[in-house]
């Protein structure tokens, strides 16, 4: 009777979960509370807007992780699930298969409501937002939708053309964010803004440009239907000061040049700027949606090598080493302190940009240099970037090795304060594609080790230092990464794969501090919470889409299928007293 709950929760445990059971006492979500999170909550899918996914949660430390046991554990229904929950107030909201939302008791697991989309059976959604009293959900037939909070009842939902949700929404000052997958034309590759309390349509950003509007002449005429770049990943960031969205602009569709110019693969631009704004980290005002600066991380992409996903913002000295990194803004007064955005593509690489205006100041190729690499160059005072010309489709019956493919996919990144360190899973995987067709285009591919990279050496974790540039690398093996990695302030790191293992490391060293085998393979996820003085950690396990490709380079796994649950770990009573 004295849970937060209420009685009808209570006797749902003991009966039934009822359809919309109410949460009581329950305390609105403000916007001072999503800019400075209660530590105990984890209130946006890398838990502050700067998207370093760090908790400064320490009853859990590296002293004592090895006594991490089950706390308990939920299963969840079969089908995709990649997606990250929220924490508040000791009550999880989380995306389950087949397009539902549930509320659980953040400290047993024990359903408290559920929300289920009409016809909408499958899902790829990465999150959900929270404001005041709504859970904001990108649901995937492409509607943004507001859940109360207390009860699970639809409140209000909008329209977003055929856009498609695979992405996830950020609320910032009072506007929920979000981003899609376009669904074949360019009307459906836009980000959006709505007014969280009302779902009215405040803004629109196009993610190409239509004739007539800035960056029309990179796409050199093509086709509208030809002009399409999505934001169907993880969601950006926000900065509050500079009232500036980070959002992060998938590869240019169809996949190939040749496809989208008409068969000359010439047409556009082999240096940037080259088919706007694909690959492309854009800076846009949260007020207006309007273009504050944009940088291309790669032109005219041929290979379908997303620079989509977070950008992390952080502030720090600037000192890249030339032995660590490969290109350096020669204006750069080492050891200068400044406000940066990181990005890491999946198509491989380490960007770092100033946050006001965008200027490049270091890159450096990641996991390695490779000459299969799909970024050829990067003039180092411009920051101009060079697409690698021999490695693009020109013609039928091609068959070439471009890197990188799924570097660290869609599994967020987290940074460190105390190491001052981004920390990020790799794996050393490229793309075997083959043309068909008189037009070229991608025809079939197929992933493949990166051409002499060592087998046993095929993926592990990266710890780079911010300020250098440098890489120290841990946890090298073959099981590929398919989780968030999470870090903490008792210098932990955590971070699950697809050997069903999950895995908490010294966030100094790398050194492997504590290890469980759970029922199937991470899938994105993994989060810290704490409820009544109490921490918790939380995984999920699931049938992420990832999966089957990545099993190509990996076949030993053998993972099994229908092992969707939520497990969530902690210290036995007695420590934490």
């Amino acid at each position: 009777m004295q849970s937060k709950f209420g009685w009808v929760a209570v006797v749902a445990v003991l009966i039934a979960p009822p359809a919309h059971a109410q949460i009581a006492d329950y305390t609105p979500v403000t916007d001072a509370m999503l800019l400075d999170p209660d530590p105990e909550d984890w209130l946006m899918f890398s838990r502050t807007y700067d998207a370093q996914r760090f908790s400064p949660l320490d009853q859990i430390h590296a002293g004592n992780v090895g006594n991490l046991a089950l706390a308990w554990t939920r299963g969840m229904p079969d089908g995709a699930t990649e997606t990250i929950p929220v924490v508040y107030d000791g009550v999880m909201y989380v995306i389950s298969p087949a397009a539902t939302v549930q509320a659980l008791d953040a400290t047993n697991g024990d359903l408290i409501w559920e929300y289920e989309r009409p016809d909408a059976r499958s899902t790829r959604s990465k999150g959900l937002a929270i404001y005041e009293d709504m859970i904001l959900y990108t649901a995937p037939d492409s509607h943004v939708v507001a859940i109360d909070a207390r009860t699970g009842e639809l409140r209000w939902e909008a329209p977003a053309e055929r856009r498609g949700h695979s992405s996830a929404p950020l609320v910032a000052d009072g506007k929920v964010i979000s981003g899609g997958s376009c669904f074949g034309d360019r009307e459906n590759c836009f980000m959006a803004a709505h007014d969280a309390r009302t779902g009215d349509e405040l803004w629109r950003f196009y993610t190409t440009p239509a004739p007539g509007e800035p960056g029309d002449e990179t796409w050199a005429g093509a086709a509208l239907e030809n002009r399409q770049a999505s934001t169907w990943g993880l969601p950006g960031s926000y900065d509050p000061e500079r009232r500036l969205l980070y959002w992060g602009v998938a590869n240019p569709m169809p996949d190939s040049r040749m496809d989208r110019h008409d068969g000359d693969p010439d047409r556009t631009a082999r240096a940037s700027p080259a088919d706007l704004y694909s690959n492309s980290t854009l800076a846009l005002d949260v007020d207006t949606g309007e273009l504050a600066w944009y940088y291309q991380h790669l032109p005219g992409d041929d290979a379908d090598l997303d620079h989509t996903h977070e950008r992390t913002l952080i502030r720090t000295r600037v000192a890249p080493d030339p032995e660590h990194v490969k290109w350096i803004n020669p204006t750069i007064v080492p050891g200068e302190i400044r406000d940066v955005a990181v990005t890491l593509p999946e198509g491989g690489g380490i960007f770092v940009n100033d946050r006001d205006t965008g200027e490049f100041l270091w890159a450096t190729p990641f996991p390695s240099d490779a000459p299969e690499m799909l970024l050829e160059d990067i003039d180092p005072e411009t920051g101009q970037t060079f697409i690698d010309f021999d490695l693009v489709s020109r013609g039928p019956d091609e068959v070439r090795i471009v890197c990188y493919w799924n570097t660290r996919s869609y599994w967020p990144t987290a940074y460190h304060p105390g190491t001052n360190s981004l920390y990020t899973s790799y794996i050393d995987n490229c793309r075997e594609i083959s043309t068909s067709g008189g037009r070229g285009g991608r025809g079939s591919w197929r992933v493949v080790p990166r051409p002499g990279s060592d087998p046993e050496a095929l993926t592990g974790m990266a710890k780079i230092d911010m300020e250098t540039g440098e890489v120290t690398r841990f946890d090298v093996g073959r099981a590929p990464g398919n989780g968030a990695t999470l870090t903490t302030a008792g210098n932990l790191v955590f971070h699950g794969d697809m050997s069903r293992r999950f895995k908490a490391f010294d966030a100094e060293t790398g050194e492997p501090l504590w290890q469980t085998v759970l029922g199937g393979n991470v899938s994105v996820s993994t989060i810290t919470y704490a409820v009544d003085g109490r921490q918790y950690v939380a995984v999920m396990t699931g049938d992420n889409p990832k999966v089957p490709e990545l099993l190509g380079v990996a076949p030993e796994l053998e993972l099994p299928r229908g092992h969707n649950a939520v497990y969530v770990f902690a210290l036995p009573a007695a420590l934490t007293e």
